[in-house]
């Protein structure tokens, strides 16, 4: 994945994010099965989704965390 995609994918909202993680599971879990069957062509792709999953898991969770940290680094107003 280039580093345009990369920001380009960062920027998007948790939903896109999610259906993207959605997506690339899906595409994972194919890639998975076929390889067990037979060897895949590329077996770098395997590791290339997986670490896609993994980025957009952290995308999601850091999207998550955001709101959480801002409102815990506000001061309390009496």
């Amino acid at each position: 994945m280039k580093a345009k995609e990369k920001e380009n994918l960062r920027n998007h909202s948790a939903a896109e994010l999610r259906a993207e993680l959605t997506q690339a599971r899906e595409k994972l879990f194919r890639l998975r099965f076929k390889h067990g069957v037979a060897p895949a062509k590329n077996p770098l792709e395997l590791r290339n989704l997986r670490r896609q999953v993994a980025r957009l898991e952290t995308w999601i969770n850091e999207k998550k965390a955001a709101p959480a940290t801002s409102q815990a680094a506000a001061p309390a107003k009496s």
